[in-house]
């Protein structure tokens, strides 16, 4: 039987930090309103485009899986931040790497796109369309961001991380997934004024505005993530016990506490970032997986359970059973360029774009303070 091991990985994270005090500065919020209901410090604002930070994201996961980009097979971009519909975003990650022979592929199930991309990419391997793949989740969200919006702007940063896959004879990589969507409630999370379907309409394309019901979300992620955890873990009769590791999408930390808890899983076994970075959205399983393997948290033969949940309302759950390797093979040279402003100053001149009257943002959220409270 062919597997589709994990033997590469890489992250590029921006270097911009933008803390909750700069967000105070422009919304009607705090540190402590920001913490007590996300557990958010602070989040990353990219100078650079997506597919940018996917390109030095993919480099480092191929270095650190010794496969030249010559010899990649499959590119999958996992986003709902794409730089433009038309061509894909998965073409100019290609067209940087130099991957000439890789098939381009892009997928937006929001949050998730990265957990659906990977069994996407490992079935493909699995049946041998593919020797190989490497997989992507990246988003860009402050550059469509309602700012105005404290019950949304708090919440989302920038990042991107890759995953690199190749066929195996040896069990290891995905094990078993699970995934979903939970379709009548699909409008709970939504963001206006992208896509043609605004043409001509009461929102201008471009002009964004985010339907985001927080208690409704809150309490199906709980419920989907938790279920989604279960199943998987039943369907490949592995206990809760025998997870060494969760990497859960990084939402929101009571989300996570409340899927642990329901799911049966110690909080000690759950990696977390959405302190530092917010909810990246399709980069956060990603990231976080990145980073538990350069911190020690993945050991040799681990078995780890990723759980998601986006937009759509789209939800799943991956089982992943580690390989030998926990250390890089090699390491890229490829870096973003310089950053010269902060994330504040970046932020605020997108501000200025948005609202060109130079209204005041403070206190137009049209969420209450409890929104968080489940």
């Amino acid at each position: 039987m062919t597997y589709a091991a994990i033997t590469g990985w890489g992250a590029c994270m921006p270097p911009a930090v933008l803390t909750n005090a700069d967000l105070s500065t422009f919304l009607d919020t705090n540190d402590e309103w920001i913490r007590t209901r996300t557990g958010m410090r602070e989040r990353r604002v990219s100078h650079v485009s997506g597919m940018e930070l996917s390109v030095v994201a993919s480099a480092r996961a191929l270095a650190c899986a010794g496969l030249d980009a010559g010899d990649l097979e499959l590119i999958v971009y996992g986003s709902c931040s794409n730089e433009e519909a038309v061509p894909n975003s998965a073409s100019g990650v290609q067209a940087a790497l130099g991957a000439t022979r890789a098939a381009a592929m892009d997928v937006n199930t929001a949050c998730t796109s990265f957990l659906y991309g990977l069994t996407t990419a490992t079935s493909m391997i699995r049946t041998g369309i593919v020797k190989n793949a490497v997989v992507i989740g990246v988003e860009l969200i402050s550059k469509y961001m309602d700012w105005s919006d404290r019950g949304v702007a708090v919440l989302f940063g920038d990042g991107a991380a890759a995953v690199v896959l190749q066929a195996s004879d040896t069990e290891s990589g995905v094990i078993g997934s699970v995934l979903g969507c939970d379709a009548l409630a699909r409008k709970t999370l939504r963001v206006r004024g992208i896509g043609v379907g605004y043409s001509g309409r009461d929102i201008t394309i471009g002009d964004t505005k985010w339907d985001f019901d927080g208690p409704a979300i809150f309490k199906r992620a709980v419920h989907a993530m938790s279920e989604a955890s279960l199943r998987v873990m039943k369907e490949q009769g592995i206990t809760a016990e025998q997870v060494d590791l969760v990497v859960p999408h990084q939402a929101n930390l009571r989300i996570i506490e409340s899927v642990a808890k329901y799911a049966g899983l110690p909080m000690d076994k759950v990696m977390l970032t959405v302190e530092r970075y917010g909810n990246m959205s399709a980069a956060t399983v990603p990231v976080a997986l990145v980073e538990a393997l350069e911190t020690g948290r993945v050991k040799p033969g681990a078995t780890i359970l990723m759980p998601g949940f986006g937009g759509g309302l789209t939800w799943a759950a991956t089982l992943v059973k580690w390989g030998d390797r926990v250390t890089p093979l090699g390491t890229s040279d490829r870096s973003l360029p310089p950053c010269t402003q902060s994330a504040l100053e970046m932020i605020n001149a997108i501000r200025a774009a948005q609202d060109p009257h130079g209204r005041s943002a403070a206190g137009l959220s049209t969420l209450v303070a409890g929104a968080f409270d489940g």
